[in-house]
Order: C-alpha cells, then sequence, then structure tokens
C-alpha cells in the first residue's frame, strides 16, 4: 500500500509538471453584475429587496440596489438575472469527511481500509467534493481523512489547481488519537502495518512529533480525539498539539462527547467542541469562558431516527436529540459560538450538508442563527472570515441562490438551484 500511494504521488507529480500555469489556475477578468429579487444580509439578518452584486475576477467589488449598480457598472459586463430567487452568500460546512464512503456495517470501517487502495480514496472523495459544491457549500473545514494518508491535501491542492471542482478546503490530514482508541478495532495484532483512521500517539512527544509530522505534510488545521467510549488523550498530550499548531497559525478541532473529554479538549486550549453529545451546563460555561466554538453535528441523528426500528437504538437516538436541544438552549443563553458542521462519512451522506443548519434550526435555534453557523460563524472558525462567509466587498464571490425565503422555510436551503465560487458558475437550474 506504501508503495502504491508513493507511486501515486510519483505521477501526480509528473503530470502537474504538465499542466502549464494557464491551465492551473483559471482567472476570472471579466465584470459580472447578478441581480437577485432578495439577497439575504446575514449580518444583519434582512433582506436587500431588488438587489444586485457587481463582481470583478473573483471577488465582490459592489453590493446594492441593483439600480443603483447598473447605473455606473460597466456596460459590457456579463448580466445574471436571478431576479426570482433569493441568494445567499456560499455555505460553509465546518465537520466534513471528504474522503469518507465507509460502508454500512460493523465492520464497514475495517473493509473500507483494507479493499481500497489511496488512489481510489482520492477519487472518491473527488466525487464527494464535487456534490458538496453543488449543493451549495463552497468552503469546507475537512476533519480527518479516515486513514486515507494524505489523498486530503491533494484534493485540496487539485481543486485550487482547478485540476478538480470542489469547496475551498482546509484539511486534517490524519487527525491524531489515543493508542488503540480509535478505528478500526478488531484488526489482528500479528498485521503490524494495517493502516489507521488516525495517527495513534502514546506521550507527549509523540503527539508533539504527530502535529509537527501532519503540519508539515500540509494539514491547515489539526483535529484530536478527546474521548472515544472515555477519555483518551491527556490534557498534556493536547496541549503540545495545540502548542504546535497554534505556533504555526494552525487551529485544533477535538473530537469530545464526554463533560470530562470536553473539559479536558477545552484546557488544553483547542478552538472548537466537535459535536459534545453529552456536554452539561458546567462545560457549556467552560466552552463560553475559554471562547471555543461548538460544532453541533447532529443532522445525521435525526436522519437515522427516520428510518431506524430497534426501540433500543431509537431510544438513543431521542436521548441524544432532546439533549441537544437543551444544550442549545443553555448555549443560546451564555452566548457560546455555534459553527456549522454536517459529519457525513458514508456514500449516502455526502451532498446532503444543508440537512445540518435545517437539524440547528429544529433544534431552537433561529433560522438566521442556523445560516450564520453555516456562513459569518464558519468562516471566524476557519480563520476565513477577510474572504468568505458574507456577501461584502473585497470577499471571494460566492453565491448561492434558492426559491423563496429561508428565514421563513429554512428547508429551500436542501434545494440549491445556483452555485458560484470565485465569480465562476459551477450550477444554474433556475429557471425564470
Amino acid at each position: 500500500m506504501k508503495k502504491s500511494a508513493i507511486a501515486c504521488v510519483v505521477l501526480l507529480a509528473l503530470w502537474s509538471v504538465r499542466v502549464t500555469p494557464q491551465a492551473q489556475v483559471k482567472q476570472n477578468s471579466a465584470s459580472i453584475v447578478v441581480k437577485a429579487g432578495k439577497l439575504l444580509d446575514v449580518n444583519k439578518g434582512s433582506y436587500v429587496e431588488n438587489a444586485a452584486v457587481w463582481i470583478e475576477g473573483d471577488r465582490i467589488k459592489e453590493v446594492g440596489r441593483f439600480a443603483d449598480i447598473r447605473s455606473h457598472a460597466p456596460k459590457d459586463a456579463q448580466f445574471i438575472d436571478l431576479s426570482h430567487s433569493t441568494i445567499l452568500p456560499g455555505l460553509i460546512d465546518c465537520h466534513t469527511h471528504i474522503m469518507a464512503r465507509i460502508p454500512d456495517g460493523p465492520d464497514g470501517y475495517t473493509l473500507n481500509l483494507a479493499t481500497k487502495s489511496q488512489a481510489f480514496r482520492a477519487l472518491e472523495g473527488a466525487y464527494d467534493a464535487r456534490i458538496t459544491l453543488r449543493a451549495g457549500f463552497t468552503s469546507v473545514r475537512d476533519v480527518e481523512n479516515e486513514g486515507s494518508g494524505y489523498a486530503d491535501v491533494a484534493l485540496r491542492d487539485a481543486i485550487n489547481q482547478g485540476l478538480a471542482e470542489g469547496p475551498r478546503m482546509q484539511v486534517a490530514t490524519r487527525a491524531i488519537a489515543a493508542v488503540g482508541q480509535y478505528n478500526p478495532f478488531g484488526v489482528s495484532p500479528d498485521l503490524t502495518d494495517f493502516p489507521t483512521g488516525a495517527e495513534m500517539v502514546s506521550g507527549v512527544d509523540e503527539a508533539r512529533r504527530a502535529a509537527r509530522e501532519q503540519i508539515g505534510h500540509g494539514a491547515d488545521l489539526i483535529k484530536v480525539y478527546a474521548d472515544w467510549d472515555h477519555p483518551t488523550l491527556t490534557v498534556e498530550e493536547m496541549r503540545v498539539v495545540v502548542e504546535e499548531a497554534h505556533k504555526q497559525g494552525r487551529k485544533v478541532a477535538a473530537h469530545a462527547y464526554s463533560p470530562e473529554g470536553i473539559r479536558n479538549a477545552l484546557n488544553a486550549g483547542v478552538d472548537s467542541i466537535e459535536h459534545g453529545n453529552d456536554a452539561d451546563r458546567a462545560t457549556l460555561e467552560l466552552m463560553k469562558e475559554k471562547n471555543a466554538y461548538w460544532v453541533l453535528t447532529k443532522s445525521h441523528y435525526r436522519d437515522r431516527l427516520k428510518t431506524e426500528t430497534n426501540p433500543r437504538r431509537r431510544k438513543y437516538l431521542e436521548d441524544t436529540l432532546q439533549r441537544a436541544r437543551e444544550n442549545v438552549a443553555i448555549a443560546r443563553e451564555l452566548g457560546i459560538k455555534i459553527a456549522n458542521g454536517s459529519d457525513p462519512a458514508s456514500a449516502e451522506g455526502h451532498g446532503k450538508n444543508a440537512d445540518e443548519v435545517i437539524t440547528a434550526a429544529e433544534l431552537g435555534m433561529a433560522a438566521i442563527e442556523a445560516i450564520r453557523a453555516a456562513t459569518v460563524n464558519a468562516a471566524d472558525l476557519m480563520g476565513w472570515q477577510d474572504r468568505v462567509g458574507s456577501i461584502e466587498p473585497g470577499k471571494f464571490a460566492d453565491l448561492i441562490a434558492v426559491n423563496g425565503d429561508p428565514l421563513a422555510e429554512i428547508s429551500v436551503l436542501q434545494d440549491v438551484k445556483f452555485v458560484m465560487k470565485g465569480g465562476e458558475v459551477v450550477k444554474d437550474t433556475t429557471s425564470h
């Protein structure tokens, strides 16, 4: 497997040498004026009627009333008529696993690692990236590639070079977990080179080395597993990861379900808590004190509940969603920052990222709060608040359009009709 991965890297490197710089990066130079029936100002939480966005290259130059912009925009600007639609900034998912298409069943994770080459995993990721973008998610924070080496780095770079279609990506590469405390489980100890879903460490020196290694191979952020069935990495192990990441300008996301795991991660200095299923008021108060983000990831519980027939599993799903509903109310009361994250890991989960935005609203967030979690809040968590997350001059021209009013009926986000990324239309199924 290692030899195959090296061969793929060499072939990709040779391929990239043959591609001209002009083909690697698409440069948009023409002016575009997009007319919209309504434009959602996510900061104000209100609409601009009969709006327009003037785009130069891949950036937004001006936003305002259509009549005003038409009066001074270039006469030869390309015109896109979305006057029957509502436009929003491109959505952001802060908890994806683009490389993961894990089969169902108790041995699905192991089979995924054992039967798929890294080259095939990369192709799966490219497909998932494409459908994620076409679902209206123009940026993602990919928090671990589930045992595909550094294929997520390659995918991110291929998208940036115009070789693949997908959202802007921040990637966490391999993630860091305690030895024996992450997938796959139950593999024979004789198979010493069997791939693992995360980089396994024991002790602060190994944790520090793993963080440095992943950053050195292109990680934009680091993911740690603070717990699994019980707390795993120690505060000290996570603290050195945070130290290494922060001094190189990277953030750290922590998978944490249990109150102790959440506390350990927060005391180590992580920037976000992913999941937080069993958080209590005390841990939420600590989250607020530490100014950390909470990434909910509850849509797959909601979706599984629709089809689950086993009474025991149904009760677990119902209890998880009820705790989330109670904790969302506490988080809103405390002013905890919440960012959107859908946590897809199966073939069926990709391209349905908007389900998480709808789930957040069902759990008690106002529609505009759920949308902000997937726009301005998500951009802030990613450190990209100066480039994405809202429709403002100077930011990337990442726009989506839907029919109807997402503040009144947030489910319209599940049917995005138009997607523009960096001034380039990648989907248009609007009808006038």
